[in-house]
């Protein structure tokens, strides 16, 4: 017996209505947004994550029916623009501040002190603690309710723009919650990657042999500069808000950590764990708290911020240059890490100094991996009682730059090796010699010795000295085992026909870098000077040089009695300078960069007893927005003030920038004089032009 089976067509769902559609669309986004608020801003769901995925659908589906009901606040549009070319640049209407630091509990007693007397009071202040995300910080603008516009801080006045790319991070509400909210409000956080989504990133590139991310915060920022959304949108990135900027058509509360509350009730994301303490006691027990916290929270910290919480004295205190006075950041300490030394390799340098480097098991301290590290020299080697095989411990000092801090000396091996210095040059194999009176064995061929030529070169085309764009370390390399480029002269006889021989040098890049070549020969006398390379001579004993000769030629003949009548050169340096400047080959060398057109503007020279500042001393401190650290010393040095890096009784002036930091501290504490970018830029303009 045959049974008949008979198959119904499908029956498709009837095309809901115009009018039942925009309202089941609005209810839907509506109940999205709500378990989004639950979700990223109280950390309460309320749904499960499919049953979520399902309301999304939904939408999905209907808004495809009815296209021009689709808005850009829909929960379903995070995603879906078309790559960009490039970010274009926003201008922030009020500047995206940076803090100061603290890093330790006296420095926070000084900025409690400070507040205190400059509001002239000593009642207790209140003050707004939250932590200190590791992470991006980015402005959100919103008009209306709506999201219009992400921005990156960059230099704190212009930033990028990366609205594509916040659309896609699910904690960054597309429309406020609410209604009294401003007509116009920008709210400003840090972006950052939590820990737990990064690893998983990482262990899916290590699974298909991709590159992996050194840390959660360069991840943060490597996906928010992706040109395709649909990338940053794979990250999983988070948020937490942590102030506002501009605000129009609206109120906000008169204390921080009550703004703070109100963004929250707005959907935005905002850190649970901010509290409101009392003085430098209650922030430096708040900072013992956070600290004993942070391997157990989900994002990475590297401080806690301290905020005088009424706005009313916020506005008081005011700023600096571009720090405010009521604020400040206190870092954690450096972390460190224990790991073994696998070996000592040493390095030539520009001047023949041989430097040991440590060979390091990779270790990750505070996020990224190191696996060498400089030792500076023999006499650091002696003062740590360091040995191959030893266990040492690895600290990234400032969280940046790792050193070798200790060793465990308890832990030694059998097999421990001394540190010996070798006898001959690693790179070229002549003779290692030991100057008396330094601590520093250099190799005695000079320039004759390739890794001396290449670090020269190097030097002579880096940023400080004659900026030549695109002769990198690579390059120079290249040009000196090729055997094209012998001292810093040849670099001006370099043609396209040549370059486009060497490793990865097409054409346009050649053509680009003789451009660069060509634009540099244009240069200033305290630049020619240093780039040079003279042992002892940086940047600032170049311009004092440069000021004081006016031109090449008189130094060229200057005594060391002579060099020795400047200020701030003592004999030692001008018998660096003198020898140098009378050995026949560095003498050719300049014969034949002056002949290949290399030039610089000649300057009058001035004594220092006619220059508006002499006998001065300065001190920058922070970073300044206009001027870099390098054109305020360069001017400063000009009018005739020797420029220091450190704070004593002795110094006339400081000049407090961007994080003036501990200087600023210890220069209000000795009652120096301070000033800030806008009073040293007047000063300049009067007496430098």
């Amino acid at each position: 017996m045959i049974s008949c089976i008979v198959i119904q067509p499908e029956i498709m769902p009837a095309k809901p209505d115009r009018v039942a559609a925009e309202a089941e669309i609005k209810r839907l986004r509506d109940e999205l947004n709500h378990h989004n608020y639950l979700y990223h801003a109280l950390d309460e769901p309320a749904i499960t994550d499919a049953e979520f995925d399902r309301l999304l659908r939904n939408l999905n589906d209907l808004e495809t029916l009815f296209p021009d009901l689709i808005s850009d606040d829909s929960p379903t549009q995070r995603v879906g623009a078309a790559p960009l070319s490039a970010f274009s640049q926003v201008s922030h209407e009020l500047p995206m501040l940076s803090l100061d630091n603290a890093f330790g509990a006296d420095d926070v007693q000084d900025f409690v002190r400070r507040i205190k007397t400059r509001l002239q009071t000593d009642q207790p202040i209140e003050f707004a603690c939250e932590p200190k995300i590791d992470g991006v910080a980015v402005s959100l603008l919103y008009e209306g309710g709506r999201f219009v516009r992400g921005a990156t801080r960059g230099d704190g006045s212009v930033g990028e723009d990366i609205t594509q790319n916040v659309r896609t991070i699910d904690a960054i509400p597309l429309r406020l919650m609410g209604d009294d909210y401003p007509d116009r409000l920008e709210v400003r956080g840090e972006v950052y990657f939590p820990v737990a989504a990064f690893r998983r990133m990482n262990e899916r590139a290590e699974a298909r042999q991709e590159r992996t991310f050194a840390n959660p915060r360069n991840a943060a920022a490597g996906s928010l500069r992706q040109l395709d959304s649909r990338i940053t949108a794979s990250r999983g990135l988070s948020m937490f808000c942590y102030s506002v900027g501009l605000v129009s058509g609206g109120e906000l509360p008169a204390r921080h950590s009550e703004i703070l509350a109100r963004l929250r009730g707005w959907g935005l994301r905002v850190n649970p764990l901010v509290e409101v303490r009392t003085d430098a006691r209650g922030c430096s027990e708040f900072y013992e708290t956070i600290l004993s916290r942070r391997d157990s929270l989900d994002y990475e910290i590297d401080g806690v911020v301290f905020k005088v919480d009424r706005i009313d004295l916020q506005q008081e205190l005011g700023m600096l240059t571009r720090t405010p006075r009521w604020a400040v950041a206190h870092k954690f300490p450096p972390e460190e890490a224990i790991t073994v030394l696998r070996d000592v390799e040493f390095q030539v340098g520009r001047t023949g100094a041989i430097t040991p480097v440590a060979r390091l098991e990779p270790v990750q301290v505070g996020g990224v991996t190191i696996s060498n590290t400089t030792l500076h020299n023999m006499d650091e080697i002696e003062r740590l009682n360091l040995m191959v095989g030893d266990t040492v411990v690895v600290q990234r000092a400032g969280d940046v730059i790792p050193k070798v801090v200790s060793v465990l000396v308890g832990e030694r091996p059998d097999h421990a090796r001394a540190v010996v210095v070798p006898a001959h040059c690693p790179a070229c194999g002549a003779d290692v010699v030991r100057i008396e009176g330094e601590v520093v064995y250099r190799c005695s061929n000079g320039l004759a010795c390739a890794a001396q030529r290449k670090e020269s070169i190097r030097h002579f085309a880096s940023r400080l000295a004659m900026d030549i764009e695109g002769l990198g370390e690579k390059l120079v390399n290249q040009l000196v085992d090729a055997d094209m480029v012998h001292n810093p002269a040849d670099v001006y006889g370099l043609t396209e026909e040549a370059l486009v021989l060497l490793d990865r040098m097409a054409p346009k890049s050649a053509g680009n870098l003789l451009q660069a070549i060509e634009a540099s020969k244009h240069t200033t006398l305290p630049r020619f000077i240093y780039a040079l390379g003279i042992q002892e001579v940086g940047e600032s004993t170049a311009r004092l040089l440069a000021l004081h000769f006016g031109d090449l030629a008189p130094l060229l003949v200057a005594s060391e009695q002579e060099l020795q009548s400047i200020a701030d050169i003592g004999p030692i340096v001008a018998a660096k300078i003198h020898t140098f400047l009378t050995e026949e080959h560095n003498l050719s060398v300049i014969r034949a960069l002056q002949e290949a057109g290399v030039h610089w503007p000649v300057e009058t020279p001035a004594d220092d007893g006619e220059r508006i500042l002499g006998g001065e001393t300065w001190v920058l401190t922070g970073t300044l927005a206009t001027l870099t650290r390098d054109e305020a010393k360069a001017r400063l040095i000009k009018l005739g003030a020797k420029v220091s890096g450190s704070v004593s009784k002795n110094t006339t002036c400081v000049v407090a920038g961007d994080a003036a930091g501990s200087k600023l501290a210890k220069a209000e504490t000795l009652g120096v004089r301070i000033i800030n970018e806008a009073d040293l830029l007047m000063l300049l303009e009067r007496h430098d032009g």
